[in-house]
């Protein structure tokens, strides 16, 4: 019979060498082994009388773990000492045989063991239930999910799943062996809050998936202004049940505060909750909340990032000139980077602006490199950088980035959408459609990847197809500028010219009193034959900044244009004819 001596459990297996709950190293109640270290007695005879051999180490690394068990060469017998006879020699041999078995199914067990027990590698942190009943509190379940996910990302070991694929759980009980599955994640985060008044309960629940049990579960319960010290109490504690080992370095960056002020910390998850909404009238009040986060905290960064973000978006989700933005937006951005150059989203951020608004592209790739080089699971950062390789032509190295971080974010239909516009660029139309299908597998009422489907149908000749999919985009989304100039331009390339022109009319008025991209018009006019006046509107578009210019040297719809002279000096103008 056996003991451990750390817990104390009894094992009465005497082949045993490690304990089967914490893998130390066993110790004999019943003397079978001697003081003499190496010898280990069968019976009343000592196998170092006959042959010796060794036993695993008990001080055995992993790296030993998998190694055959060495035999000693047998000691030299006296002279004077009688040779063992037959039956006793293979009783030695199997005596040996038994000792290297046992100690190697021990190695295993304890192997196994621990391997059971190392860091978890990925997680989802599903979206926080507001159970208050009160759905002006969405902005803080919300908020403090998308905190958690920041949180942990700081890991450097850790790959967390992104707002985008975690949050289309929301509303729904996902079982989470399913969201396991789905996202790749190993643990699932789950949590409900209940606000009454000033006073707020969160419990949380982490689940390790592979081994299907509760690794930890925990209740909070705080004043509403203490949700900033609670939330990172909660990420500390995570991340310890999540068995992370952190370097000094790293455990600074992931337990330094992004701010010390409780109240721009509420404000910053309120500026965030109206701008995940993606309209002018969400960014614009997301804007006032950030606003009013730096204002309490003139330090703090990440309420710079959103600023920059908003101001950023803001021209394509309202009838915002982008003259009136690009400099808030770059000041912003510069200074979330300034406050905490460590930060990846402020680099991604300052990314952003100078792609989008200044068109510095060199600027903007050197900026999501460093920040994938801080955080080197920030889907974000890969997304935009493969975007932005395919804009610049460089197809390959486009493709590279967007599928690590469709990888990354599984389930995030922009990510999953550019992985196909990256394929139509290159002029791989099956792939393409392929992926924009299987895009629409993860949500078929995302309006885009329908409009996408209709032009590619259309470089491919399948007109019924295209129709289809513009008007399904129609249906879904209304009848926007660029979705009537995708049906325009099916219409024309399969001879249809008196209902492309009367398409080309009705966008030509609208854009006297709402915004209409020139390049939607300049594509039209490509498809009628009228090169001239293509490059007049190509020209307008450079000149109000147009975001679809950036696409001017990598898509197909250009294609007629290229040997045009003029063509080349609109990319010089743009800034693509040197990349």
């Amino acid at each position: 019979m056996k003991r451990c001596p750390a817990c104390k459990r009894v094992e009465p297996d005497d082949m045993l060498v490690f304990c089967r709950a914490d893998g130390t190293p066993l110790v004999s109640d019943s003397g079978s082994v001697s003081g003499d270290a190496g010898t280990v007695k069968f019976g009343s005879a000592l196998l170092s009388s006959e042959e010796e051999t060794s036993i695993l180490s008990q001080h055995a690394t992993d790296a030993d773990v998998g190694r055959s068990t060495t035999v000693l060469p047998a000691r030299q017998i006296p002279a004077n000492t009688r040779e063992l006879s037959k039956p006793k020699r293979r009783k030695a041999i199997v005596a040996i045989a038994v000792v290297i078995v046992a100690a190697l199914a021990a190695s295993v067990y304890f192997y196994l063991s621990r391997k059971k027990h190392t860091a978890i590698e990925s997680v989802a942190v599903l979206p926080f239930v507001n159970t208050s009943g009160d759905p002006n509190m969405e902005y803080l379940s919300d908020g403090l999910t998308e905190s958690l996910i920041y949180n942990l990302s700081q890991l450097p070991s850790l790959r967390v799943i992104p707002r985008s694929s975690v949050f289309r759980y929301k509303g729904k009980e996902p079982d989470p062996q399913i969201v396991s599955r789905e996202l790749g994640a190993r643990a699932i985060l789950e949590g409900r809050v209940v606000q009454r008044g000033e006073d707020l309960s969160i419990s949380v629940e982490l689940i390790d998936t592979l081994e299907n049990k509760v690794l930890w579960g925990q209740q909070y319960n705080r004043k509403l202004a203490e949700t900033l010290p609670m939330q990172q109490e909660m990420s500390k504690e995570i991340s310890e049940r999540l068995r992370m080992s952190l370097s000094g370095e790293e455990e600074k960056r992931f337990t330094k505060p992004t701010t010390e002020n409780g109240e721009a910390y509420q404000a910053y998850l309120k500026g965030r909750y109206y701008w995940n909404k993606r309209t002018g009238a969400g960014i614009q009040k997301g804007i006032d909340y950030f606003q009013q986060a730096v204002r309490l905290d003139p330090s703090y960064a990440l309420a710079y990032t959103g600023l920059a973000d908003s101001f950023s978006l803001l021209p394509q989700y309202s009838a915002t000139p982008i003259s009136e933005v690009a400099a808030k937006a770059r000041s912003a951005a510069t200074r979330a980077v300034e406050l905490d150059p460590e930060l990846a989203q402020a680099h991604a951020s300052l990314a952003q602006v100078v792609w989008l608004l200044d068109w510095d592209f060199g600027k903007a790739e050197q900026e999501l490199r460093r920040a994938i080089e801080l955080n080197p699971n920030y889907a974000t950062a890969h997304h935009w950088l493969g975007l932005l390789l395919t804009q610049l032509g460089r197809n390959d190295e486009g493709r590279k980035e967007v599928l690590r971080a469709q990888q990354l974010d599984p389930l995030s239909l922009i990510i999953n959408r550019t992985v196909g516009t990256n394929l139509q660029f290159a002029s791989k139309y099956d792939e393409a459609i392929a992926q924009y299908k299987k895009t629409l597998e993860i949500d078929d009422s995302f309006p885009p990847v329908h409009a996408d489907l209709a032009v590619v149908y259309t470089h491919t000749g399948r007109r019924n197809e295209a129709f289809a999919e513009i008007n399904k985009a129609i249906a879904l989304n209304g009848r926007l500028p660029v979705y009537v100039a995708i049906l325009a331009d099916v219409h024309a390339k399969f001879g249809e010219k008196a209902e492309a022109n009367k398409l080309l009319d009705e966008l030509i008025t609208r854009a006297r009193t709402e915004y209409v991209s020139p390049c939607d018009i300049a594509r039209l006019y490509v498809e009628l034959g009228d090169k001239e006046k293509a490059l007049v509107s190509l020209d307008k578009a450079i000149k109000e900044r147009d975001f679809a210019i950036l696409s001017l040297k990598a898509g197909p719809a250009w294609d007629t244009l290229r040997g045009d002279p003029r063509f080349a000096e609109l990319l010089r103008r743009v800034g693509l004819l040197i990349q």
